[in-house]
């Protein structure tokens, strides 16, 4: 059997090798399909609480931004999602060992929005607050009480932003017969704007499910 020429057979074997390596791009440029990996995990499995991954409890929308409450192994996390760009912070209401669900955010959207973080802790509310103006948000460094049992936000002052509304059982020499309702502002100091008279069950509070006093009901808290 005649030899095949030397020159033949390099030809072919470049032949080879350039159709392998067209294969090798064409595999490698091929389009991501959906879902696949590109990039970071939008996901709750790209945050983590505590060892765990976290899951969502509740969200609510605030203008342009989102507000979300994340929890996991013991731990919380409050996700803002918007033009801003993402930001978490860790909910010290969580943290604390309080119990929260699907009631417990609440949000007032307005030009400097005001979001509640709440959890129950035995018969009292844990509370905290974040604040957004202008797509930035700040959590306010006050954690709140309230130990009749209610927590919530109402524009009390007038002012266009939510105050913090905590209703407070009224004890005297640990008899607690009465309760009133205590009011707080972001915008007036960190003193209360004002507590309501004691009345004999929280259903006599103004506005109750949704505890709204005016500024006309407040005295100053103690007197």
């Amino acid at each position: 059997m005649a030899r095949v020429p030397r020159s033949v057979l390099s030809t072919a074997v470049a032949a080879v090798l350039v159709l392998v390596g067209c294969l090798v791009a064409a595999y490698l440029l091929r389009p991501a399909a959906p879902g696949s990996a590109g990039g970071p995990s939008t996901g709750d499995d790209a945050l983590r609480c505590g060892s765990e991954a976290c899951r969502a409890v509740v969200r609510a929308d605030v203008g342009a931004d989102s507000v979300e409450l994340v929890v996991g192994g013991g731990v919380g996390r409050i996700r803002i999602g918007g033009p801003g760009g993402p930001n978490v912070v860790e909910s010290t209401v969580v943290d604390s060992g309080a119990q929260v669900d699907g009631q417990s955010l609440e949000c007032v959207s307005s030009k400097v929005s005001v979001c509640l973080v709440r959890g129950k802790s035995g018969d009292e509310v844990l509370g905290e607050v974040l604040v957004g103006r202008d797509g930035t948000w700040t959590r306010v460094q006050t954690r709140y009480l309230a130990t009749g049992g209610y927590l919530g936000l109402h524009d009390v002052d007038g002012d266009a932003v939510a105050d913090v509304v905590a209703v407070q059982l009224d004890c005297d020499q640990d008899v607690c017969g009465k309760v009133h309702a205590q009011v707080f502002s972001f915008t007036g100091g960190k003193e209360p704007l004002g507590c309501t008279a004691p009345v004999g069950t929280a259903e006599q509070l103004p506005g109750w499910p949704a505890v709204a006093p005016a500024t006309a009901d407040l005295s100053p808290c103690g007197a």
